[in-house]
């Protein structure tokens, strides 16, 4: 596979992260049963208390232009003075404009204040969004590490208040990928699909991870799964042909990836998809 075209994609469509630091014997055995102790794992290395007060300070280091700073320093002084009924407001405005600047963990910090504050289901599942999305722009190692800690210690608080909130049980699965034990993720996106076996995000994902340890029949029947339920989704339609070409099913690929070519609009896409198909000439 050409791996500079699927990272590209796979980051402009933030729909997952950290796929190319999952070691392949993690899912070369996606059909292994998984038993209790697993399971157990889950729970065990997931941070319920973790302070979101203790973000590293490098997560802080861009400078915010001028009018930017300004509109941060009005809300941070209107939330120091606001009332608990006013607190999720105003937290909420933070958000915003930090993340209008691209300043996501800076988004994800003030949530998480929040959710320490004021928990309950809602917070707690906002401030693991938070902290995903921000996971999803991580360029080190350190600073990944926390924010997938993070993500994981505000949905498992969310999930245990609800365990059918699938997209955080999703979310969360992918935080593992890159961890010492991906197994997790795996285990958690079967989870999800055992309570919804159509659920697109566990599939796509699960997808997206057979393709990185080279099972791209297993990719292959992930996505199509998709498509039989969302005939729409673009994103499902790229990965198929992109699989599909993988596995050698060349004149197969040939006919998705021009059928994607008439839908999508992404520049980044679609470069990819002229790349594939000058290979299968």
């Amino acid at each position: 596979m050409n791996k500079s075209i699927l990272l590209v994609v796979v980051v402009a469509s933030a729909l997952t992260v950290g796929l190319y630091s999952l070691p392949k014997v993690a899912v070369r055995n996606e059909d292994k049963k998984l038993g209790g102790r697993v399971t157990d794992q889950v729970s065990s290395q997931t941070p319920s208390d973790s302070k979101a007060s203790e973000m590293p300070s490098a997560a802080h280091n861009a400078p915010l232009a001028p009018e930017q700073q300004k509109r941060v320093d009005e809300l941070k002084q209107k939330l120091a003075t606001a009332g608990e009924t006013q607190k999720e407001a105003v937290t909420g405005q933070l958000m915003a404009a930090f993340k209008e600047a691209s300043r996501y963990d800076s988004a994800a910090y003030y949530a998480g204040k929040l959710a320490e504050s004021m928990p309950n289901e809602r917070t707690n599942l906002v401030a693991g969004d938070a902290y995903f999305e921000a996971y999803g722009f991580a360029v080190d190692d350190q600073k990944s590490a926390y924010l997938g800690e993070q993500t994981r210690a505000f949905y498992k608080k969310a999930l245990d208040a609800n365990p059918d909130l699938l997209t955080a049980k999703a979310n969360m699965a992918m935080t593992y990928v890159s961890t010492q034990t991906p197994m997790q993720g795996i285990m958690l996106l079967r989870e999800v699909l055992q309570q919804d076996p159509t659920n697109e995000l566990a599939l796509f994902n699960l997808g997206l991870l057979s393709m990185k340890s080279g099972q791209y029949q297993r990719a292959i029947d992930r996505f199509r799964q998709i498509l039989t339920n969302n005939p729409a989704s673009r994103k499902a339609q790229f990965y198929l042909g992109i699989s599909l070409a993988e596995a050698g099913q060349k004149e197969e690929a040939r006919k998705v990836l021009a059928k994607v070519k008439t839908q999508e609009k992404d520049p980044q896409v679609l470069a990819a998809v002229r790349e594939y198909e000058e290979r299968l000439k």
